[in-house]
Parts: structure tokens; sequence; C-alpha cells
């Protein structure tokens, strides 16, 4: 049986904890909204797997990351999807440009079948709102100022029961930019 999995940067503690609370603060203005118990995550992209393919993908994954190298993350500014009614913390071009390449290996390197890819980071405090709340979301947020060094990215899988995704792995970025090579004997 196939099971949903995503993708995602997963900024350190002391930002998802700030984002719970400013989840928490919004919920306290609009009531309850889509994504309100999420756990704060920039998507890179959703698939469906089954337990013999995760393990092919969690490879794929590993030889990605040991390539890659960290990079600094700016969040400065609030933004929205009036269309979807998603309210966000954006990145600054330099970070949203590091980041989207970032996308762009797992998108380009993965051999996943009917992978949902995104390709705008943000770090999401609501999704579904309605154009009011949208509006209170952006008197009730004004100025973010937040830095970290993405370093890793973190597998989830989607929990039917509870609706919503856990960790289940984590990789980290090697910056090994030479590809392994195996050394042979000559005797």
């Amino acid at each position: 049986m196939k099971k949903t999995y995503s993708l995602v940067i997963h900024p350190p503690e002391p930002i998802l904890a700030l984002v719970k609370s400013m989840k928490e603060q919004l919920a306290a203005e609009v009531g309850w909204f889509n994504s309100k118990n999420s756990v704060g995550h920039i998507t890179i992209c959703e698939f469906k797997a089954t337990e013999k393919g995760i393990e092919n993908i969690k490879n794929q994954i590993l030889k990605i990351c040991d390539t890659l190298s960290p990079v600094e993350v700016y969040l400065n500014e609030f933004g929205s999807f009036p269309k979807n009614g998603a309210f966000f913390i954006a990145p600054d071009n330099d970070s949203k440009k590091s980041l989207k390449n970032i996308m762009k290996r797992f998108h380009k390197s993965l051999l996943i079948p009917n992978m949902l890819k995104s390709d705008n980071p943000h770090l999401s405090i609501a999704r579904r709102l309605s154009s009011e709340n949208l509006i209170k979301a952006n008197q009730l947020f004004t100025e973010i100022d937040l830095h970290f060094v993405c370093d890793r990215l973190v597998l989830r899988q989607f929990d039917e029961k509870i609706k919503q995704f856990f960790v289940i792995d984590t990789f980290e970025f090697n910056d090994n930019l030479q590809p392994e090579s195996i050394q042979g004997t000559l005797f």
C-alpha cells in the first residue's frame, strides 16, 4: 500500500516555535484554519510510495544531499497567495534563489512518478483563509526578520489518523562536491 510523503526544509526549533505561536495568535483572531496544527516547513515535493519504494527514494535523497552545501536563509517579509488563501513568511531574493536551486536539484534528480513539486519557497502560516481573514493576518503580522542555515532536509510521512505529517528521516548536506570513488588495488 502506498503512503504519502513530503520532503521539506525544517528551520531550527526556535523558528518552528515562533511559527507555532504565530499560528496560535492567528487562530485566536480568525478561528481554526487549514495547516493550523502543521509544523512549520518549506516544501520541496510531495509523493506517494510503497514501503519498498521509500527505501530507494531515501537512497536517492541521501546521494543528492551528500553533494549539497549549506546555505544561509533569511526570511524577512510576509506574503500571501490570495487565490488559495495562503499566508506565509517569504525569503529574501538571495535566499529564494538558493532555495530554488536546492528544490530544482530534487525535482530533476528524484525518480518518482506523479511527484508534486513546489517551486516557490515559503514558510506557511495558514492555508485556505478567506479574503477577510487574509487581511486580518496581514494586519496582525507586519514585520519579520529570521535567519537560519539550511544544512539538512527532512522526510515526513502522512498519518491518515491524525491528518498530519511526522518526521521519519533527516538528511544532512555533506558539501561533498566529488562523487564517491572506489579505491582499487593493483596487486
